[in-house]
């Protein structure tokens, strides 16, 4: 059975985080990614937020695990400029215990520019080209169940660089679409699950952040991750990781990694 959406209002910037934000690591924790996307949805949505601005990069500190449970998101103007502006971002568990801090860069679209448009090409092949995947968790509803995944090379339980697609099968909330942002954020946390060196059935690699930068939003439901992690003999990694949509290469993303035995 799957969750109706990631998170179900409660009024006043309040959220219930259901089963289908469940991570790989416990049962009990929020995978990084849902979190992610309700700080950005956030920053769209914020009241009085300038029209023709769009976010184009999003940085997370994952300061605790994120429990399964209720969450309140605030936001902040930290600067504005002209072109650019910045807004803070945290979400805080029932206890008041800050979870997550997110910075967005916003930056104005010039709608009269005639600037050309220049596009890397999709390194890897499309979702419809790609073999259907299963995570590999051992309880029955989470973020393994709320995401469609497709390998177009690699796999989770193969140590390496991958790359892979990601469609949402619930909305981030009930009755609203998720906007590209939103798709973006929510898949750009899986690089490092993805492109693991060393086995996910007994090792852990845990990030401790997110950045995600974007050139434009996807075009379509899917959102791929063309990645690869590097590690450290300390335990201290890296997962890079190419953002895709089915037309070509929109943006990047990083996150440094714990790695340690399970």
């Amino acid at each position: 059975m799957t969750a109706e959406a990631f998170y179900l209002p409660l009024g006043e910037s309040r959220y219930a985080a259901t089963a289908a934000t469940c991570g790989p690591w416990s049962p009990d924790a929020q995978h990084a990614g849902p979190p992610a996307a309700l700080l950005g949805r956030a920053v769209e949505q914020r009241p009085g937020a300038r029209e023709g601005f769009r976010v184009v990069r999003m940085t997370f500190e994952v300061l605790r695990p994120v429990p399964v449970g209720e969450v309140t998101v605030a936001l902040r103007e930290a600067e504005s400029g002209r072109s650019v502006e910045r807004v803070e971002a945290e979400l805080r568990t029932a206890e008041g215990k800050l979870a997550m801090r997110a910075l967005a860069v916003r930056m104005r679209v010039d709608a009269e520019s005639a600037l050309p448009e220049v596009e890397q090409p999709l390194p890897v092949a499309g979702p419809e080209d790609s073999a259907p995947s299963a995570f590999p968790v051992p309880w029955d509803e989470g973020y393994h169940t709320s995401m469609e995944l497709r390998f177009a090379h690699g796999a989770l339980t193969r140590p390496g660089p991958a790359a892979a697609w990601f469609r949402m099968r619930v909305p981030l909330v009930p009755d609203e679409e998720p906007s590209g942002l939103c798709r973006v954020l929510i898949a750009a946390d899986s690089g490092n699950g993805i492109s693991g060196e060393l086995d996910i059935r007994r090792h852990s690699y845990v990030n401790a952040d997110l950045s995600v930068h974007l050139r434009r939003p996807p075009v379509g439901e899917w959102v791929g991750l063309d990645a690869r992690t590097s590690l450290d003999q300390g335990g201290i990694g890296l997962a890079d990781s190419l953002l895709l949509d089915e037309k070509a290469v929109i943006g990047r993303s990083a996150q440094s990694l714990f790695v340690s035995a399970r």
